[in-house]
């Protein structure tokens, strides 16, 4: 039964070799670390967890946005490829002077 489950979840989830298409994991460094990042309009979570861990985006473009409060929000679109593996991206955010 638990082998079942298991095959039906990387089914659903498009196992490899099912037709599904390979990601490309974003990779963020910038600061604060603790700055919110948003891919195509979902948390993500924070920008030291998006360096350590990475984001998997399918090919194609996505809107990345960083924001934290006290900082002007970086805002840019990235084209993640077929077949590469990793996208590299740094978003230093600008206080905004009082």
């Amino acid at each position: 039964m638990k082998r079942f489950a298991v095959l039906l979840f990387a089914l659903a989830c498009g196992a490899p070799g099912n037709g599904a298409k390979a990601t490309t994991s974003l990779r963020m460094t910038g600061s604060p670390a603790d700055a919110r990042v948003v891919v195509d309009d979902q948390i993500v979570g924070t920008l030291d967890m998006v360096q350590a861990r990475g984001v998997a985006m399918p090919p194609g473009n996505h809107r990345v946005s960083v924001e934290h409060e006290g900082f002007f929000p970086f805002d840019t679109i990235v084209e993640a490829k077929e077949g590469e593996k990793v996208l590299h991206l740094e978003a230093k955010l600008v206080p905004i002077p009082d």
